[in-house]
């Protein structure tokens, strides 16, 4: 009874209402935007190649569209195990109302899993028609149905699927900005919660998932070569880690302008969200965001484009850097969805929350998801041959 009690009267000493006691939005809904993000991020690293023409970046061009179709795959998944009945999550689009924000994620999503897909299958054609002529069985008629029953690799055909991979590709920078951007729309449409309804919400999403999605294709990429033993093309290391320094000064840049701004005006909610960044985000915030996980990933990437560092010291650090920003970007979504709702709507205490590891929207269902794209992308190369030698992969295409 004293706990109980104790309880009751720290919830009431802090102003804490009924409905404020406990976290809605969990784990899941962390790793929803955190995995669209990466989508967002790694398609325009392939874009970079395909439309920018950034020859330096070839090495992961086909790589990075294979990494965001498995990230694509389970992008959902987080969002179903949240929903108290998944089996009704497409009534939003069969049955969808104009005013209904996740019904036009929904159209967004599709759409912009229509368009990648569509990528993969023109950039891998010839490949895949001269790997159906040497293949047998269940793959023989797969790459038939992926190749769409055209054996056609004449030259005026291919010249026909560069041009509409051009088009898809940078038909799909915008689609991709917007697939992140409206998810930092959502949660900038709660007006409710002082911490999510602000204009730079969408933007502050959508840099940071450009600063995901190429950390991930350095951190994720590094690590198969090495894993495969195969040399890491330097140069593309570096042009990815240039193109990463500066997308990370805009994405910390406007984080901090968020909480400066909101500081310099001083509105009616800023004592509550001071407590809030000073209380309850102290750590996850101010010591871990910002100062681990930006400041070092930072001064280190500053370091690489600044200097010219050695290649091998570069593929290193790099892949370090990428590293820390994956935990930092995923820190973000943390402090904003958790974060955001552990003010209470008095304006005047606050809860907590503590995910439990075997629970439906626990440590270990978070787990699971995150690593079931690494799976789905090992499944994937299987049939797109990403790490083809160049030799092999020059004498398929032609």
């Amino acid at each position: 009874m004293s706990a109980v009690h104790n309880g009751v009267m720290d919830v009431l000493t802090n102003f804490v209402l009924p409905n404020d006691l406990h976290v809605h939005w969990s784990l899941m809904i962390v790793l929803y935007p955190y995995i669209t993000g990466i989508i967002a991020g790694a398609f325009i690293v392939s874009s970079l190649y395909h439309v920018f023409k950034i020859e330096s970046l070839k090495p992961v061009s086909r790589y990075s569209l294979i990494f965001a179709l498995a990230f694509l795959a389970c992008a959902t998944w987080p969002l179903l195990n949240h929903l108290g009945h998944p089996e009704r999550a497409l009534n939003m689009m069969l049955t969808p109302s104009p005013s209904s924000a996740m019904a036009g994620f929904g159209y967004i999503y599709s759409a912009y899993a229509i368009l990648l897909i569509f990528e993969i299958l023109l950039i891998y054609r010839p490949v895949m028609v001269a790997l159906k002529a040497r293949s047998t069985g269940l793959l023989h008629i797969i790459y038939g149905i992926l190749t769409f029953g055209s054996d056609n690799v004449s030259s005026q055909s291919l010249k026909l699927d560069h041009k509409i991979i051009g088009f898809l590709a940078g038909l799909g920078i915008p689609m991709a900005c917007v697939l992140h951007g409206y998810v930092g729309f959502i949660f900038g449409g709660i007006k409710a919660n002082p911490t999510w309804s602000t204009p730079l919400m969408p933007v502050i999403f959508l840099l940071s998932a450009s600063v995901s999605g190429i950390s991930g294709v350095i951190f994720t990429y590094v690590t198969i070569q090495k894993f495969r033993k195969k040399p890491v093309d330097a140069e593309c290391v570096r042009t990815l880690t240039k193109f990463l320094w500066g997308v990370f000064i805009l994405c910390f840049t406007f984080e901090m302008l968020e909480i400066f701004t909101h500081s310099y005006l001083k509105t009616h909610h800023w004592e509550m969200i001071h407590g809030l960044l000073w209380g309850p985000l102290y750590k996850t915030f101010w010591v871990s965001q910002v100062g681990i996980f930006s400041l070092i990933p930072m001064l280190l990437l500053a370091w690489m484009c600044l200097f010219r560092v050695g290649n091998a010291t570069l593929v290193f650090w790099s892949t370090i850097a990428s590293g820390m920003l994956l935990v930092q970007v995923l820190l973000m979504r943390w402090n904003v969805v958790i974060g955001g709702q552990l003010m209470s709507k008095s304006g005047r205490g606050f809860t907590t929350f503590h995910p439990q590891f075997l629970e439906k929207e626990g440590i270990l269902p978070a787990i699971i998801i995150m690593v079931a794209p690494l799976v789905i992308l090992y499944l994937l190369e299987k049939i797109f041959p990403m790490w083809m030698d160049d030799e092999r992969l020059t004498a398929l295409d032609t």
